[in-house]
């Protein structure tokens, strides 16, 4: 296995470029995660099933995307640099699609109108996932010190619940105010204008590195010999991708649920959202610090058992604090997940394939969960949900039992972390491998 020099520390710009593209890039995401799904329920149809269909065919493209991109960038060599052709383009028509996703009210039919929706998702993911999940991600790879993995996690994840709260505290004031339209056009433009100018000031780690012999498409597919060589890291996609399952069953219509079932406003979720963003993205730098010193193994552990916690807490509560508190627990906790994991995923990616492991991962951490939860989540609403109707469109509202089956589910997560080898041991296990 090819190694790399371990890569100089990160200077003030390069900091400053990171968070300009990880707060743009997961503002975007994160309204495609709620506010795509509000619009679907509050202008089209109050079916769950669209819902389910575009998240689970959004996964799809956004995980194909980024085996293909994200390979495909490992063997990038321009004058233009290695990832940031990528970043830069991918965040201009990321940006332009958001603008032009609303317009699919205009059709005539509800039938077309879910069509159109979901095509102009998965298109905007297309782009999202070039970005983003391959060329921005496996850049940050490129560039951090093996000692700055869990800071550089933890500034990404602060930068993840720094969007969150923006898109969750002003979408919902500008869309109960202004509309849909002007918030997603308003949106677009940031997204466009962010990634042409931070994306431009991109540094790149290795720009006269030589061009692998075997193409991008070849090498896009995975081997089973992979799961052999790499155990440690499959294993934890294993942990990542049994909490995303987990959390997919219910997130997909929280706003939803908090709006129809328990009667929170637009203005009253984002007092709500806010408090959840801004207490879980305060534990994001703590939580990264502590990845890089504590037992990652622990932290998984005790952080999949209170965010399990607080979803099943949240299905009981009623009033605006209780909710903000179990939310708290649900998506905070989950902030510690997810930098452990990653933060330790990013130790295991082969030097040499960055960009295509990143992209096997988004099968256990996108694909297969924003299949398999939002599907479980829209079953049980049918199932047990309140009915309700549109235009003459029938439906139904999410009740309290989907939190706290994905309490149940993510719990599963355990199993795989039990399995797991202490860090240093795995180190040890991945360095003998490569000699």
């Amino acid at each position: 296995m090819q190694n790399t020099p371990n890569p100089s520390p990160i200077d003030r710009k390069t900091w400053m470029v990171i968070a300009a593209l990880a707060v743009t890039g997961q503002i975007a995401w994160a309204v495609e995660n709620t506010w795509f799904n509000t619009f679907i329920f509050d202008t089209i149809t109050k079916d769950p099933r669209p819902i389910a269909f575009m998240v689970a065919a959004s996964a799809i493209v956004a995980t194909l995307t980024t085996l293909f991109i994200g390979n495909l960038s490992d063997r990038t060599r321009s004058r233009w640099g290695r990832r940031k052709p990528f970043i830069v383009a991918g965040y201009f028509f990321w940006g332009l699609m958001t603008i032009i996703f609303p317009m699919a009210a205009w059709a005539k039919t509800a039938q077309l109108a879910v069509i159109l929706v979901v095509l102009f998702d998965c298109v905007m993911t297309f782009f999202g996932s070039t970005a983003n999940d391959a060329a921005f991600n496996a850049w940050t790879a490129d560039l951090t010190p093996s000692g700055e993995r869990g800071k550089v996690e933890g500034v990404l994840n602060l930068s993840l619940f720094i969007a969150q709260i923006l898109s969750m505290t002003a979408a919902g004031l500008l869309i109960e105010k202004l509309g849909y339209f002007v918030f997603f056009y308003a949106l677009g433009g940031i997204v466009m204008l962010v990634g042409l100018l931070a994306g431009t000031q991109v540094r790149e780690t290795s720009p006269n590195a030589e061009t692998p012999v075997t193409s991008a498409k070849k090498e896009a597919f995975f081997k089973l010999a992979y799961l052999n060589e790499h155990r440690q890291l499959f294993t934890l996609f294993l942990v990542i991708m049994l909490a995303a399952i987990g959390m997919n069953v219910a997130f997909p219509y929280l706003i939803i649920y908090l709006e129809n079932y328990i009667g929170v406003s637009k203005g009253q979720f984002a007092i709500i959202g806010g408090a959840i963003m801004v207490v879980s993205g305060a534990l994001a730098i703590p939580f990264g610090i502590l990845a890089d010193r504590w037992n990652k193994k622990a932290l998984l552990f005790l952080a999949i058992v209170v965010s399990a916690l607080g979803a099943a807490l949240l299905s009981f509560m009623r009033g605006i604090l209780p909710l903000a508190l179990a939310g708290i627990l649900w998506q905070g906790f989950y902030v510690a997940v997810s930098i452990a994991s990653v933060a330790w995923m990013k130790e295991l990616l082969p030097a040499d394939a960055r960009g295509k492991f990143l992209g096997f991962r988004m099968i256990f951490w996108i694909l297969i969960p924003m299949v398999i939860g939002p599907a479980i989540g829209s079953a049980l609403i049918r199932r047990f949900g309140i009915p309700a109707t549109l235009s003459g469109e029938a439906g139904f509202i999410p009740v309290p039992i989907i939190f706290q089956v994905s309490a149940a589910l993510s719990l599963l997560a355990l199993i795989p972390t039990l399995l797991l080898k202490p860090e240093g041991a795995s180190q040890r296990v991945q360095g003998d491998e490569e000699r």
